[in-house]
């Protein structure tokens, strides 16, 4: 699982017929230097689906690979990434940050 900020929505023309009627979102993955703000976003944006509603700027929990589809089983859904939780409150302690990152 990463953490992730909602930057946007996609609309579907056509989707997988399992996947009609879903709420697409892009999500930027945020390391742990962002997280501590004192790195700069470089990792690819994601499209996952969302069942939560989350909005722009949100910060979330994304599953993804396998796990993105588990919370649909036993039916089967195409799917790289999924929005697992919307994340209230998030502490950093910038110092041990600095230290796990020096690694």
């Amino acid at each position: 699982m990463k953490l992730g900020r909602v930057v946007g929505k996609i609309s579907l023309v056509n989707a997988h017929p399992s996947l009609v009627g879903r709420r697409w979102v892009i999500a930027m993955p945020q390391s742990l230097a962002v997280l501590a703000g004192s790195g700069k976003e470089t990792e690819e944006e994601v499209i996952a689906v969302d069942e939560l509603g989350t909005t722009p700027g949100a910060l979330v929990a994304i599953s993804d690979g396998r796990e993105a589809a588990a919370p649909f089983e036993p039916d089967r859904k195409p799917l790289d990434a999924y929005i697992a939780g919307i994340i209230d409150e998030l502490r950093v302690d910038a110092d041990e940050a600095k230290k796990l990152l020096k690694r």
